[in-house]
């Protein structure tokens, strides 16, 4: 199965995983619309929409670069409108745009969780809901990256507000699955089975140690890239794990993944 000529529309796409789903589909000839904030170079972070949409490019895929704030509804909705018309439709909505503070409720900012709140549940229902009308006629996807739901208590102990959040994120999953049946859509979500190295592990939640303990953004994107190629929802509704779709789909060797190849690998958040 392949996504040649299917156009994917992923937010947080200028860097890290959303970047390496990007490059995948591109790969295999896909449309990208490369769907986030950081149009201008960052000092500190590498990648903009314009460096991914070159680098979509050169890996055999179509680019559509578009500055979006998946906390305006307004401008999500153009910019679903924009990327059907300008592709012919859409076949899939990545929800990858993510924000992330690893405090408990005594030390967070209430303007902090807002972020959180915006950015990831609640930017899963607006970009949905924005792209549904396009969804319905191509029967296609809704991926999101939010965990496996447990209630274990260390998940809650420390870090609870963004814990909510994320949660969130996956009941959205389960309750659109129900709800698009009848459209033919599948949704889902994916997590990392081990903590990935982006960003946000280097500057926010881990730093260099973590770095080496992290498998590479691509298991993400090879997890991602099969679910998007099943079809007629065969997968839907699962909050899925990168390594256990993959060894679905008949994968068993993980040791490219590594970051660090000696390095002693790390399970992820929200991972039992």
């Amino acid at each position: 199965m392949s996504l040649s000529g299917k156009t994917l529309f992923i937010t947080g796409a200028s860097r890290g995983i959303g970047r390496e789903i990007a490059l995948k589909a591109a790969t295999q000839g896909a449309n990208i619309v490369i769907a986030a904030k950081s149009a201008e170079p960052h000092p500190k972070l590498p990648g903009t929409i314009h460096s991914v949409a070159a680098e979509v490019e050169a890996a055999g895929g179509k680019a559509l670069a578009l500055k979006l704030d998946v906390r305006d509804e307004v401008s999500v909705k153009a910019a679903m409108a924009q990327a059907a018309a300008h592709f012919g439709g859409l076949a899939a909505l990545i929800n990858n745009a993510g924000a992330i503070r690893l405090v408990g409720v005594e030390q967070l900012e209430p303007k902090r969780y807002d972020l959180m709140f915006q950015i990831n549940t609640r930017a899963v229902m607006v970009c949905s809901q924005a792209a549904l009308p396009y969804l319905k006629q191509s029967k296609g996807h809704i991926l999101s990256l939010s965990p496996p739901l447990s209630l274990a208590p260390q998940w809650f102990s420390s870090y609870s507000p963004y814990t909510t959040t994320k949660y969130g994120m996956s009941m959205l999953t389960l309750g659109m699955h129900e709800e698009f049946r009848k459209y033919g859509i599948s949704v889902n979500s994916l997590w990392p089975k081990t903590v990935i190295a982006t960003a946000a592990i280097e500057y926010e939640a881990g730093g260099p140690a973590v770095m080496k303990a992290s498998r590479l953004p691509a298991i993400m994107a090879d997890a991602a890239c099969a679910i998007l190629a099943s079809e007629n929802r065969s997968i839907s509704g699962r909050l899925l794990v990168d390594e256990e779709i993959l060894r679905e789909q008949g994968q068993s060797d993980f040791e490219q993944y590594r970051y660090d190849p000696a390095g002693k690998l790390m399970t992820d958040l929200f991972v039992d």
